[in-house]
């Protein structure tokens, strides 16, 4: 009986995360950021053509298992899919073809029962970005390679599990799991890092892995509110140090936050409960529950943070949310 499964990582250019002279191309309509993906896995054929995401690593594998439930083969089937660079100034567009890297496929490893794949699929973007770098060549004209390492573990009765064991540190990654459905995210964009460093072999083709943050994806109720906080609340934009305290447990507030970019610890009563990311709602109980804070809140990595006051939320909608994050709480030993 053979076995097939399939873990998918995304990557795109999230709204802001361009900075310093780069951001200008971004600024003046010629370059675009991507709006962010859909929740279910589509054809990436159709994503390519649309423009949608910069890099895609397609880990599909298998696993042949005789009548005795005994593994007697394996091999890898799917491999990197990378999309070109539109840009353009009025009227005017030209189209950069990326640079694909050649896929790494680690030999399996085989256990009792299972066997693990890993690959790393990515490249860079055919435009130039010529820039000064803090290690030789010193100078570097090629844009920075971007990637994804994903972890594929197929076992003997069926069932399978996923890592992201590594990524570069731009642009965002999406995973999607082998139900095709949005399962996880990188927790950290850091533009400044991966431009001046992600070259030569500073790179899983060069022998050096970047470890990445991994965060449970956001409901769909706090993405819905999301879209209102943003497009209707006129948030400001707060940025936030690594150990930086976002909130303190018992404060009084009136502030709802939509977290942008990084990682941030949710701390009651000095103690470590939860981790949320990208796309993450907080605030909501203090709103809905006596405008105190319930939480204290730290950022774990550097963070950037919406902040919405004042904006009209549907009370209902907030109370679900809350729900949720209630129920993650309690499922934590």
């Amino acid at each position: 009986m053979k076995l097939e499964a399939c873990v998918v990582a995304v990557s795109w250019i999230p709204s802001e995360a361009v900075k310093g002279a780069m951001r200008a191309p971004f600024e003046l309509g010629i370059a675009h950021y991507d709006e962010p993906l859909p929740d279910v896995l589509g054809d990436l054929d159709d994503w390519k053509a649309r423009d949608l995401f910069r890099v895609a690593n397609v880990l599909r594998a298998w696993i042949e298992v005789d009548e005795s439930g005994a593994i007697v083969g394996h091999g890898y089937l799917g491999g990197g899919v990378i999309g070109a660079t539109t840009m353009g100034l009025g009227s005017a567009t030209a189209t950069f073809r990326a640079v694909p890297y050649p896929d790494l496929q680690a030999e399996p490893d085989v256990g009792d029962g299972w066997v693990r794949f890993t690959q790393t699929a990515g490249g860079r973007t055919g435009v130039p970005a010529p820039r000064r770098v803090a290690k030789p060549p010193f100078v570097q004209y090629h844009a920075p390679t971007a990637w994804s390492t994903l972890a594929l573990t197929i076992k003997a009765d069926g069932t399978h599990d996923w890592d992201l064991v590594g990524a570069s540190p731009f642009p965002r990654h999406w995973i999607y799991g082998p139900d095709g459905k949005l399962a996880a995210k990188s927790g950290l964009v850091d533009f400044k890092d991966w431009y001046h460093h992600a070259f030569g072999e500073s790179s899983p083709w060069g022998g050096e892995e970047s470890p990445a943050l991994v965060t449970a994806v956001e409901s769909a109720m706090e993405r819905q509110l999301s879209r209102v906080i943003m497009g209707e609340g006129k948030p400001k934009i707060r940025k936030l140090k690594a150990g930086a305290a976002l909130t303190q447990q018992g404060e009084e507030a009136d502030a709802i936050y939509l977290l942008l970019d990084g990682v941030i610890q949710v701390q009651v009563d000095g103690e470590e409960i939860a981790a949320l990311g990208p796309g993450a709602l907080i605030g909501e109980r203090a709103v809905l529950e006596g405008g105190r804070r319930t939480a204290t809140l730290v950022a774990v990595s550097p963070c950037k943070v919406a902040e919405a006051r004042k904006v009209e939320l549907d009370l209902a909608a907030l109370a679900e949310v809350s729900a949720g994050h209630r129920r993650e709480e309690q499922d934590l030993p």
